[in-house]
């Protein structure tokens, strides 16, 4: 069988606007028996989502990491899912929503240095390996969905595992994936507080970045991303 390797360095990162362009997903799986469930069992107790640690960390979070420039930015969260946790699956194209937050290296609020903006999608997981390139320093825990908000490290994560849930809840209701995700990305601005690790980046700072272009593998996007509108994205905003 042959040997997958972990991406190491950024000599192919995508950058738009000084955004450091990463993509990932969030991987689950129907829970056994789920049908036998009360049907009017909501969509939290029917799923499980996988995590991974970080090294030296006790909290969790979803597998993701940067957009390159040969591939895609859908290639990019399966490649991420199967590198962090050792996992395949049907990715749902449609996204869940994008979010600006910056690198755990930099948390100056208003400096673009350290910006990232992450694309996240849902997994489906069909196909767990039994070794992966980065188990090493990663370990990976199938948790409820209660408990993954528990130990979600950052804020945008847990924001993208609300929008996910309305999004699978949406398929038990006979309503499209599509549908669904767009009415969610249409929420109106969150303002959350800075949080360690993560913040989120400051509007009042660094002003609002021009759309998000969309084309799968061109390193200039004037067109867009893979079929990701603007009205996809979730405005995100600090609080002073």
């Amino acid at each position: 069988m042959s040997v997958v390797l972990a991406r190491t360095g950024r000599h192919r990162q995508r950058y738009d606007d000084h955004f450091r362009l990463v993509s990932g997903c969030i991987p689950y799986r129907l829970i056994e028996d789920s049908d036998e469930v009360n049907e009017q069992c909501d969509i939290e107790n029917k799923i499980e989502v996988l995590m991974v640690s970080s090294p030296n960390r006790d909290d969790l979070v979803f597998p993701k990491g940067g957009w390159e420039d040969d591939e895609t930015i859908l290639e990019a969260a399966c490649r991420e899912a199967v590198e962090e946790a050792g996992v395949r699956g049907k990715l749902n194209e449609n996204p869940l929503g994008v979010w600006e937050f910056r690198s755990k290296s930099n948390q100056d609020i208003c400096s673009m240095e350290g910006a990232c903006r992450g694309y996240m999608f849902a997994l489906e997981v069909t196909e767990e390996l039994e070794s992966w390139p980065e188990q090493g320093n990663r370990h990976r825990i199938w948790l409820n969905v209660k408990e993954a908000f528990r130990l979600c490290r950052y804020e945008w994560m847990r924001m993208a595992l609300e929008v996910f849930l309305r999004v699978l809840a949406g398929d038990e209701n006979g309503e499209t994936r599509q549908e669904t995700a767009a009415a969610a990305a249409e929420t109106s601005p969150v303002t959350v507080p800075n949080v360690v690790d993560c913040a989120l980046i400051s509007s009042n700072c660094c002003g609002r970045p021009p759309p998000f272009s969309q084309q799968h593998s061109s390193r200039s996007h004037p067109a867009g991303i893979g079929g990701i509108s603007r009205g996809c994205r979730l405005g995100i905003t600090l609080t002073e």
